[in-house]
């Protein structure tokens, strides 16, 4: 498929267009952006409104892992972790640009450590079958070391070296959009849904608002989803008589923390896993874009902020447990951006207790007595195969005609190339085959922002431009947190670059940027930099 520019203003054309859709979706995070692509793959007419930006939620604050869930399989899940692995390798394959493989090593300091989770890790390889990525291996200690240089080295024995996958998910999210509009799906962000429209108590649509000129819509549609993530109690509250009670929140968030400290603190390739940590969790350390994220934690949330904050307790837990495994122990002054997802973990309809980590990562369709489709839980790795069970879901309710699935098993997304290692600073190659249309755009060798490490640049007035013009960009955030990855890496530097940045912005979709946009991004980055 070739790239082509997005015009907003024709986008919105299209939503006032008098018709009737096939599919509308509410929410542009993992699970409703796969939804759209499956739908439009499939020949359905598709409408997906984002309220904010694409993965502006839990969809860009993931891990950054795609696995098929080594802790998973140590709970029992066995069904979870076989459809993970699978998936695993279809996105893989699907957005080589965006998504590779990486090496995984597991420190062991008791006797025991090496031969117990090397067997539970042989069963990992197991599982995967032939979709493996490559062979669990017991590791000497001095093996360890070389692959982990950083690692503590007092009273290592040895360790174990297995295969998973990471991402770069925002990203992701956006050649998920991309994709989905190029073959004809209506995708918007900051256009946020208002209410349902109902006839005879069935969902018939919904009506919707222009976050930037304030326009009302109303878009007819014979199926709706609710894909909201953590808000899709919000979404169904919307679908009840004015006089009756709230329905039973389906979802109980827990809140996951990630540090972001220097290359330095692990450098090299491969992630350092502890699958457990001093109360029982599992700690990651990734190389990622050229920086390392530490985390992550599993704390029971009873609040939807847009920006959450991190508990004073899940920032000493991950410094702490990240200084027992680490020869440089990380501190608060090395942190360079903390950031915080929600995620939507499915509420049993009897549970009234705070334990989200005995809670099932699995996904959960309903089918409301309104028609009203509701689908939340689940994880990344897994989206394209959620898409599939909420159409299913949709079809077998006669909301949609039936027709058979499968076109995303292998559907390349838009610049599907292979690409250097996502361990490594961001730059052109997140960007795989159009890389050349990038660098055809003005300010191309002008570089922003270029890694200290390496002194490649990272991020150019062409990747700005590229953003604005291909990839649906609306403001400062927009390109500073999600199309490129600054925020999230060094929010310092983000701030510093609001300037510049901005009038790329007010150059490329002439209009000015606000005081009050310059303001809010200011106070989101220092948000990025203030640990409690």
């Amino acid at each position: 498929m070739d790239s082509t520019t997005i015009d907003r203003g024709q986008l919105l054309a299209r939503l006032r267009e008098a018709r009737e859709w096939d599919l509308a979706i509410v929410g542009g995070g993992a699970t409703g952006l796969g939804l759209a692509l499956d739908a439009v793959a499939r020949g359905f007419s598709v409408l997906l409104l984002e309220s904010e930006d694409f993965a502006k939620g839990t969809s860009s604050r993931a891990t950054k892992l795609v696995h098929g869930g080594v802790r998973y399989m140590a709970q029992g899940n066995i069904g979870l972790v076989r459809e993970a692995l699978h998936e695993r390798t279809t996105l893989l394959a699907n957005a080589p640009h965006v998504a590779q493989r990486m090496a995984f090593v597991v420190p062991g300091y008791r006797l025991i450590d090496v031969p117990f989770y090397g067997t539970g890790l042989k069963m990992y390889d197991v599982l995967a079958g032939r979709q493996s990525l490559g062979p669990t291996e017991w590791l000497s200690a001095g093996r360890t070391r070389e692959l982990l240089p950083t690692v503590r080295g007092q009273g290592l024995v040895g360790g174990v070296k297995y295969w998973d996958g990471q991402f770069d998910d925002a990203r992701l999210a956006v050649l998920l959009a991309r994709t989905a509009q190029q073959r004809g799906a209506l995708v918007l962000n900051h256009v946020a849904v208002t209410g349902l429209l109902r006839e005879g108590g069935k969902v018939r649509g919904l009506q919707a608002r222009d976050g930037e000129s304030g326009e009302d819509f109303e878009v007819r549609a014979r199926c709706v989803v609710n894909a909201a993530g953590v808000w899709v109690d919000s979404v169904r509250d919307m679908d009840r008589d004015a006089d009756a009670a709230p329905a039973k929140p389906m979802v109980a968030p827990s809140q996951g923390v990630h540090l972001v400290v220097d290359r330095a603190f692990l450098p090299g390739t491969h992630a350092l896993m502890v699958p457990k940590t001093a109360d029982g969790r599992v700690l990651f350390a990734v190389p990622w874009l050229g920086k390392t994220i530490l985390g992550t934690t599993d704390t029971p949330r009873h609040d939807l902020a847009l920006e959450p904050a991190p508990f004073h307790e899940e920032v000493d837990f991950i410094l702490g447990e990240a200084g027992r495994y680490l020869s440089k122990v990380p501190t608060r002054a090395d942190v360079r951006s903390v950031w915080v997802g929600l995620r939507p973990l499915v509420k049993p309809p009897d549970d009234e207790g705070d334990n989200t980590k005995a809670l099932s990562r699995e996904h959960t369709v309903i089918v409301g007595r309104s028609g009203l489709v509701t689908v939340t839980g689940g994880k990344w790795t897994t989206y394209r195969a959620m898409a599939e069970d909420v159409l299913d879901r949709c079809m077998a309710a006669g909301l949609l005609e039936r027709r058979a699935g499968g076109v995303t098993v292998r559907l390349p997304l838009l610049g599907a190339a292979p690409g250097r290692s996502l361990s490594e600073a961001p730059g052109e190659h997140l960007y795989g085959s159009e890389a050349a249309l990038l660098r055809s755009l003005p300010g191309a060798s002008n570089w922003l922002w270029t890694d200290a490490e390496s002194g490649r640049g990272a991020l150019s007035e062409a990747m700005v431009r590229f953003a604005l013009r291909y990839e649906m960009a609306r403001g400062l955030e927009d390109v500073l947190a999600r199309r490129s990855r600054l925020l999230f890496l060094d929010a310092a530097r983000a701030a510093e670059l609001a300037e510049p940045v901005a009038a790329l912005i007010e150059d490329e979709l002439k209009r000015p940027v606000s005081a009050a946009e310059r303001d809010d991004f200011a106070a989101l980055a220092q948000r990025y930099l203030t640990l409690p």
